[in-house]
């Protein structure tokens, strides 16, 4: 039994090191098997350089077609699951078809690499990028080694960021009014605004604002639309009166927010919204029916 156990373990060890794996700041990723790693972090238009080190069993040989490396910016639908579309490719050849009896390293580069799209990890929905290495071989299966990363691009600060206002209410009973200072934040940014009550003939218990994200996969018919709620930040407890005006300050830095993502690649989106929810006396729940868009973005730390 041992023997064959040994028989299907690859004849050598592949490690993927960065030159600069040290010093890169290293940032969470979730793996497919719920454990979080630590993996590196880069923006579009960085250099990506490093060595690949294979090194042989002892007393083995490794018989190859060929080695290469390849840098893909994939996205992975999880109805679709092992399905990756590649929206991004380069390769870079290593070596030769021969054989391997020492331990031998292959320095890499990929220069200026446009990366245009954030990772993303949803609930059906990956974008990743990743490195991968392949041992080619004939008669058995290619010896392959990843090594994921992971991208953020940051914006500036929006020249143009418009205030919000809204009203909501129900007919003859409640009549409300809300103003956001700004449509756009980014990630670790604050909520500020401000409630005005305009007509109250119901007995409000409480009153909370919630983030939403709502995640857009497939298209047409195939549509899948998933919505989740993020926070629920209580902005008031007791029964408000008319005139009354309730301030808000939601800060975000506490939540995993991502940038808001508009028909990645013809394949997902992925939006966020505030909603005002409000409960009466009764715990009657009186969710507002016009959640507000609100834009994200990573700002450079």
């Amino acid at each position: 039994m041992n023997f064959l156990v040994g028989a299907f373990k690859p004849p050598c060890n592949v490690s993927i090191n960065l030159a600069d794996g040290r010093t890169r700041k290293q940032v969470p990723l979730k793996k497919e098997n719920g454990q979080t790693v630590m993996v590196p972090l880069f923006q579009s238009q960085e250099n990506i350089v490093g060595e690949v080190v294979i090194e042989p069993v002892q007393g083995k040989k490794v018989e190859h077609n060929g080695v290469k490396i390849e840098l893909l910016g994939q996205i992975e639908l999880y109805f679709e699951r092992g399905n990756f579309y590649d929206f991004s490719s380069l390769v870079r050849e290593l070596d030769v078809p021969g054989e391997l009896y020492e331990r031998k390293a292959y320095p890499f580069e990929f220069s200026t690499v446009e990366m245009p799209f954030e990772s993303y990890n949803g609930v059906n929905v990956r974008l990743r990028y990743v490195l991968k290495v392949t041992i080619s071989r004939n008669y058995v299966s290619n010896i392959v080694e990843y090594q994921d990363f992971v991208v953020h691009n940051y914006t500036p600060l929006p020249s143009i960021n418009n205030s919000i206002k809204m009203e909501v209410g129900i007919e003859d009973c409640l009549h409300i009014e809300f103003e956001y200072s700004k449509s756009k934040y980014h990630l670790k940014d604050v909520i500020i605004g401000k409630i005005y009550f305009l007509m109250v003939r119901i007995k409000i218990k409480n009153m909370e604002l919630e983030i939403r994200r709502r995640e857009s996969t497939g298209s047409g018919s195939s549509t899948y639309v998933e919505t989740e709620t993020l926070s629920k930040f209580e902005l008031m407890d007791g029964a408000p009166v008319r005139g009354e005006s309730i301030p808000i300050r939601l800060f975000l830095s506490p939540y995993e927010l991502t940038p808001t993502y508009r028909n990645i690649n013809n394949k997902f989106s992925v939006k966020y919204y505030l909603n005002l929810v409000l409960v009466d006396e009764e715990d009657g729940i009186l969710s507002s029916k016009k959640s507000q868009f609100i834009g994200f973005f990573q700002l450079l730390d």
